[in-house]
């Protein structure tokens, strides 16, 4: 078989989601790597940090020799070991480490006198790192967005990975953007992502084109920032306001905050602990926002989510649900809303329901 060469084609990695075997240390790659890529360790944490130490005070030579010394043996045999099993998963990926520099090279190394040729990308983390900040700038500037608005429960990503060229925020932050939004699986760090969002942006510029289409987001969603450049370009972007009637609206928070959540924290966690940390999840939420609801009306909805708690564990009834629900989206949600509507008026392309938005949106698609 023809030995692959080395890439510096970042672009082409993204845009074909090209496995990467990320030889950095743990703590780095929890920092921040790349969607496709899987963390397999020259060196764990510990190794690395006195590596390091001993870099600064004994210079290079001297922390190789240290490295050799502490991957030795049947720890070095360890690594192999899982580099080879990545390679045998992903015969057309390629290895990095933090600037393709001494470890991708020993990694590399190790791996061809263990018989295989695997390459590696040229500039490692930091290349394409930069790579992605700097298109994602660029795609920001020269994009054209559109912008999917709603009030709360309307069913905003449903109807926004129906249009031509979507980007799903939320999907990307991993959390539904309120105080409910918290999913069962943790929020990615900011680094990663942001490399979700370029990525994102790159598919939706190569290989889609035309409008892009996002939801409405205030700059945090959960706890992973917009950058402020596309918050400005959102911020005058012409808007799409999806409408749908309260009982719609209704059963749509019901399926997502409560069936949905309820099924995944059982999938996680079990039956028993699952129910208890789904009624401590919903809980907490409405705690989150007691200050805004006001201290009386917070005490009644929590009364409501309460009955309705434990109509939902004693008789499996979730329609329970439906008056805290209602309550929520009148007195707290639908005013704010409107008021943030109300200064937006001016962009406001179309209005109405699911099948009217993406009518619209499949009319404004470049031939």
């Amino acid at each position: 078989m023809a030995t692959r060469p080395d890439t510096d084609d970042y672009l082409s990695l993204f845009l074909n989601d090209v496995p990467l075997m990320d030889v950095r240390a743990p703590v780095e790659f929890a920092r921040g790597s790349f969607p496709s890529a899987e963390n397999a360790p020259l060196m764990n944490d510990e190794e690395r940090h006195r590596v390091g130490i001993c870099y600064k005070e004994k210079g290079q030579d001297k922390a190789i020799e240290l490295g050799h010394q502490l991957v030795s043996g049947d720890i070095k045999a360890q690594r192999i070991e899982a580099w080879k099993r990545f390679v045998a998963r992903h015969p057309d990926g390629y290895l990095f480490c933090f600037r393709g520099g001494l470890r991708s090279r020993l990694t590399q190394q190790w791996i061809k006198e263990s018989g295989i040729d695997y390459p590696l990308v040229k500039g490692g983390y930091k290349a394409l790192r930069r790579f992605l900040i700097d298109s994602l700038e660029e795609l920001i500037v020269k994009s054209e967005f559109r912008i999917l608005s709603g009030r709360t429960g309307t069913g905003k990503t449903r109807v926004l990975h129906q249009l031509p060229n979507p980007v799903d925020l939320e999907g990307l932050a991993n959390h539904r953007g309120s105080s409910f939004g918290r999913r069962v699986t943790p929020q990615p760090s900011q680094i990663d992502f942001e490399n979700r969002l370029a990525v994102a942006m790159l598919k939706a510029h190569h290989l889609t084109g035309g409008p892009v289409y996002l939801e409405d987001e205030s700059r945090l969603i959960g706890r992973c920032a917009l950058p402020e450049s596309l918050r400005e370009r959102m911020a005058s972007a012409p808007l799409l306001v999806l409408e749908q009637p309260m009982e719609e609206r209704i059963a749509i928070i019901r399926k997502d905050y409560v069936e949905d959540m309820h099924a995944d924290y059982v999938a996680r966690d079990g039956e028993e602990a699952g129910w208890l940390n789904f009624r401590d999840y919903l809980l907490s939420a409405m705690d989150r926002i007691r200050k805004r609801l006001g201290g009386e009306r917070h005490k009644q909805l929590r009364a409501l989510m309460e009955a309705a708690l434990s109509a939902q564990e004693q008789q499996g009834d979730l329609h329970g649900h439906d008056a805290w629900i209602e309550a929520l989206l009148t007195d707290y949600y639908d005013p704010m809303y409107d008021y943030q509507l109300g200064q937006k008026e001016g962009r406001i392309l179309v209005r109405g329901g699911p099948e009217v938005i993406i009518e619209q949106a499949r009319l404004a698609r470049p031939a």
